[in-house]
Order: C-alpha cells, then sequence, then structure tokens
C-alpha cells in the first residue's frame, strides 16, 4: 500500500482464521511498534520494494496457548486479513528434511 491509499494504518481490523475458524482478532493499534516504526527498522536492513509483504507477528490468540492448543498441521490453510488492505491465504504443508 501507498501512504495515499489509507489515512491511518494504526486502526485497522486484522484476523487470522485457519480452515475458516476465526482463531484470532485484533487491531494495528495494538501492535507494539507502529507501521512508521516498522517502516523504519526495516528500511535500515533492507530496501523495501512495492508488493513486498512484512509479516510483524500475531495478535492475541495463539494457538499454543489455547486450551487445548490449536497447532497448524499439514493440510490446513492459514489466512490472514487486514481491513482495506486486503487477504493472504497459504496451505500449510510438511517441512522438508535438509541434507
Amino acid at each position: 500500500m501507498t501512504a495515499d491509499e489509507i489515512a491511518d494504518p494504526h486502526g485497522l481490523g486484522i484476523r487470522t482464521t485457519v480452515n475458516g475458524r476465526l482463531l484470532q482478532d485484533g487491531n494495528t493499534k495494538d501492535m507494539l511498534f507502529d507501521v512508521w516504526q516498522q517502516i523504519e527498522t526495516l528500511s535500515i536492513a533492507c530496501t523495501l520494494e512495492p508488493g513486498d509483504l512484512v509479516a510483524t507477528g500475531t495478535p492475541a490468540g495463539i494457538g499454543i496457548t489455547r486450551k487445548p492448543m490449536v497447532l497448524l498441521t499439514p493440510g490446513d490453510t492459514c489466512r490472514i486479513e487486514i481491513d482495506d488492505i486486503g487477504a493472504i491465504e497459504n496451505p500449510v504443508i510438511a517441512a522438508t528434511a535438509r541434507p
């Protein structure tokens, strides 16, 4: 996104679903480091290009703290959506052994 496309990135809903089940429901205003701080810090180490995706962490409700735990397994589909920006959805695949 460019700065002119979103008036304030610090009040957007952010949700995570796994296989269509809502597991996390947060807001960008609750992030430890605001969007501007994150961009500034990342820009010191690398050049951000149009289309880059910045993965920063996760809202409350991580699977390991749930009772019972909810962990991603091969075959699951994980979707992350941010209001006014869009969504990304990925299948979970098994890790391959490294030589």
